[in-house]
């Protein structure tokens, strides 16, 4: 007889459709659950309640927020100059981890996918023109994703903000810190030459 109680394999399931588990990691989270006391499992069920109906997407940046603005937007002290447009709220935490960077966001939601059937109007570039509109941003950076997709959102946007006057500029990728040359593809290397830098 197989072991297949069906509430242990719903859970499983559950944990299973998230980006990047597998089968044998939900089964891990899924006994981890089983573990808490009724009061940590009410807790866990509430916290993912709570961040599914109290987070939104900010009315300016549409970065995630629980209140109209994200704290970034709030921020009075960052550069609203420049605009860092990214595909995912994840790529603000990862720029933010740096410390180095201190203008605002747009976080599409997304890349221009035609085979998948995304097109400009699917993501959030209507509000990113808009932003654009007061005439204090004089920069934005393009750091999509250095995919094809990542790669023809970049060329799309950056193509309706020249007539505006605005500097588009792109991050600069090349070879990561302790990696060997020898394993680097040819387009990281060929964009680590474009944007070689005095020393």
């Amino acid at each position: 007889m197989a072991y297949n109680l069906a509430p242990l394999q719903n859970l499983i399931d559950q944990f299973e459709r998230m980006q990047g588990i597998g089968h044998k990691t939900a089964q891990r989270m899924a006994f981890y659950v089983l573990g808490l006391s009724d009061s940590q499992a009410q807790e866990f069920a509430k916290a993912i309640t709570d961040a599914h109906t109290k987070i939104k997407q900010c009315k300016v940046c549409c970065d995630l927020a629980d209140d109209e603005l994200c704290p970034i937007c709030k921020d009075n002290t960052r550069d609203k100059s420049v605009i860092c447009v990214v595909e995912d709220p994840r790529d603000v935490v990862a720029i933010e981890r740096t410390h180095e960077y201190k203008g605002t966001y747009h976080v599409l939601h997304g890349a221009i996918s035609p085979m998948d059937n995304i097109g400009p109007d699917q993501i959030r570039i209507k509000e990113l023109i808009a932003r654009l509109g007061s005439g204090e941003v004089e920069e934005v950076i393009m750091a999509t994703n250095p995919t094809v997709e990542g790669e023809a959102t970049a060329m799309y946007i950056s193509r309706l903000l020249k007539p505006m006057g605005i500097t588009v500029s792109r991050l600069a990728y090349g070879v990561p810190v302790g990696a060997d040359l020898e394993y680097a593809d040819e387009i990281t290397l060929s964009r680590a030459i474009e944007g070689r830098s005095v020393i």
